[in-house]
């Protein structure tokens, strides 16, 4: 019995209780809370319904609680339902039917988890989009992370997901890159307002080595040839990076293509038929204030030239052109004004706001040694994505990036998440799979085979809590999907790699010397299966590898 299995019993309970004493059954809730209680005294699961329904239906809850308690209590794979408090039904559940929960795992496998939840949802996931003038930084590396795990993640539960990367090749920070690569070049010193870094001396090597007599161009030939084959190196290299770090995405989308194409024309043009575009002082201005936001925004400037939410304007109107209902944004710790913008804009041009999510990250710091570290080797002035990998690798960063919710700032400590020790929590979760994984090895060697057969007699406590945590995953993946929160199931594989190391240290899985096998060896064995493979479905998610040996 999952979760979700009970959660439809206590309603259809609830429903027949109401009905019985002639009381309003419309009062019950379209979904029933079902909470594992924190003191396994209080039995496998427990719920409020009874505290939730009293008022509605005039009805004393402890009186209600009992009702329900007794109705319950003669229901197939129900041992016990006791009242407690004001009103709540703790019950505990027959061994047998907790089983289902393993054949559920071992049935849908790698699928264990997965919904139709979201099904055509179409979801345009931008993240990351981090400017060509230099090495992704560390914020920016915490949303390659989290951005595609939430990616994932939104995937089990039936979402159409894009990822997409904007590519900021339109604006000043441009010239300033183009201009940092001549001053190198030419052996000069960066320009005030330009770019260092080895990384700068790297490529103008490169550009120098491609266009070999670039130094010898005009000026403006210079800047363009620097421009054009510096930001392509640049770009390369974050691509790389983004890759090699297990990020990947479907499209990359040019800002500079909004304004050539003519999309920025097209909204504006769309702007003015909704109404929402007015002149003032020279410039064009866009009404966002009748949406939300905290001001007007100038469009196009008194000069003639686009402002930056012209590009924002575009880019919006060519998602929704492109078929998305959901477009999601994961902005960096200095871009909260860009919610009421962006929510503005899509109302503006007459969508639901609610189209628009934004997603804000907030700083990491690297720390060494009790002390933060300041600067990379490469960037000069920033740490970069290569710097953490460097230090504790793909699946330690990936894994710490996405932990903590993305509201709150991280301080990673180096020392700790490249340590092969339980106090890390990466190495923590793969050791257990790894465990598991071993001891499938052990199983194959001794010829004794998982079976579903006989799991009523899985009846130690730690064995129901560990069946118990597997069918909770649903419920995680459904949660973490809804609350844009990924961290959601870093913290769940860490229960239940908890629960399956006491289990462990509980319960003997398989014979040892010349004991028998037994249904009761078989019937565990077959727990540590479903186990290993929802350890595995959630690392999966995380973009974290599953080793089978440490």
């Amino acid at each position: 019995m999952t979760p979700a299995d009970l959660a439809e019993l206590l309603r259809t309970t609830a429903a027949a209780v109401l009905a019985e004493h002639g009381l309003d059954t419309a009062a019950l809730p379209e979904t029933v809370a079902v909470e594992r209680p924190r003191n396994p005294e209080h039995g496998d699961y427990a719920t409020n319904l009874a505290l939730q329904l009293a008022k509605k239906v005039g009805v004393n809850p402890r009186e209600l609680a009992g009702w329900l308690a007794t109705a319950l209590s003669g229901t197939e794979g129900i041992a016990a339902a006791d009242v407690a408090g004001p009103g709540f039904v703790n019950l505990r559940i027959e061994a047998s039917a907790q089983g289902v929960v393993v054949v559920d795992v071992i049935d849908a496998g790698s699928r264990y988890g997965d919904s139709t939840e979201l099904k055509q949802q179409k979801v345009n996931l931008e993240f990351v989009s981090a400017n060509p003038t230099g090495p992704i930084h560390i914020g920016g590396t915490r949303w390659a992370a989290v951005g595609d795990a939430l990616g994932r993640l939104l995937s089990t539960q039936g979402a159409d997901v894009v990822r997409e990367y904007y590519f900021n090749d339109h604006g000043t920070q441009i010239d300033r890159f183009a201009n940092s690569l001549i001053a190198s070049a030419k052996g000069e010193p960066t320009p005030e307002d330009g770019y260092a870094g080895a990384y700068i001396a790297e490529i103008a090597q490169r550009v120098l080595a491609a266009a070999p007599d670039v130094l010898s161009q005009s000026e403006e030939q210079q800047r363009e040839t620097f421009r054009a084959v510096g930001v392509d190196l640049m770009f390369a290299h974050i691509k790389q990076s983004l890759h090699d770090f297990g990020t990947d995405f479907d499209i990359y989308t040019h800002e500079d293509s909004m304004h050539t194409s003519g999309r920025v024309d097209q909204a504006i043009a769309k702007l003015r038929e909704t109404g929402n575009i007015y002149e003032k002082d020279g410039a064009t201005w866009l009404r966002t204030t009748e949406f939300g936001d905290d001001k007007d925004r100038v469009v196009i400037k008194s000069d003639g030239n686009p402002a930056y939410i012209a590009g924002d304007l575009a880019y919006y109107l060519d998602k929704r052109q492109r078929g998305f209902d959901l477009c999601i944004y994961m902005l960096g710790a200095d871009h909260h004004g860009y919610i009421a913008r962006l929510k503005a804009a899509a109302a503006a041009l007459g969508d639901d706001p609610d189209t628009v999510e934004v997603l804000i990250g907030q700083m990491v710091n690297l720390v060494r040694d009790g002390q933060p570290m300041r600067m990379s080797k490469r960037a000069g002035t920033v740490i970069t994505l290569d710097d953490l990998v460097d230090a504790i690798g793909v699946d330690a960063a990936r894994y710490v990036l996405i932990r903590s919710s993305v509201d709150t700032p991280i301080d990673i400590d180096l020392a700790l998440w490249s340590s092969a020790s339980s106090e890390n929590p990466v190495y923590y979760v793969q050791y257990a799979h790894a465990r598991l994984s071993a001891l499938a090895r052990s199983a194959a060697e001794l010829g004794i085979v998982a079976s579903t057969d006989h799991l009523e007699l899985l009846t130690h406590d730690r064995e129901g809590t560990l069946v118990r945590t597997l069918g909770e995953f649903p419920r995680v993946l459904k949660t973490a999907a809804s609350l844009r929160e990924p961290h959601r199931v870093c913290r769940y594989l860490e229960d239940l790699a908890g629960d399956y190391h006491r289990f462990y240290d509980s319960c003997r899985v398989l014979p040892q010397g010349d004991e028998e096998p037994m249904d009761l060896h078989a019937a565990r064995l077959a727990l540590c299966q479903a186990a290993r493979q929802v350890i595995a479905n959630g690392l999966q998610i995380l973009g974290v590898s599953a080793p089978e040996r440490m």
